[in-house]
């Protein structure tokens, strides 16, 4: 019996829309992550990108559990001596909300070039409106 290998063609990608309003932002994470990989499809490769797209409306309203509210911090680093940048929550909260998510998401894929074609299929929008009515959407339920 032969592995059925998926061709460019033959993968077919749907849209999701996920409503991240008071909703946990590991749950969340998680499940779009596994949209994004394919890992919901039975032509599921290691290899290749099969996964879907998604949507994730409403970022600003994510809920944090415990005292991450308070004591998660972000950092990220130019290079240069003394470049650390340290952001905690509630100032990305305010800045950049969407990028909780991003951020979130992108450290449950791949860590090489197929994770970054997969990140490239995530749309994050801080309110309840997005551009994407024409991809028609379907709602994803995250419990």
């Amino acid at each position: 019996m032969k592995t059925l290998i998926p061709s460019e063609g033959e993968i077919v990608r749907q849209w999701h829309v996920v409503d991240a309003a008071d909703q946990v932002l590991g749950r969340i994470a998680s499940a779009a992550a596994m949209i994004l990989m394919g890992k919901h499809k039975p032509t599921y490769t290691t290899f290749l990108d099969t996964g879907d797209h998604v949507i994730v409306i409403n970022a600003a309203k994510v809920k944090l559990t415990g005292r991450k509210e308070s004591q998660k911090v972000y950092r990220r680093h130019s290079g240069y001596p003394g470049g650390l940048t340290e952001v905690g929550v509630a100032k990305m909260r305010a800045v950049r909300p969407s990028r909780i998510i991003e951020h979130a998401i992108a450290g449950m894929l791949p860590k090489n070039k197929l994770g970054k074609q997969m990140y490239r299929k995530l749309k994050v929008y801080a309110g309840d409106k997005h551009p994407h009515q024409a991809q028609k959407p379907v709602a994803l339920s995250v419990s």
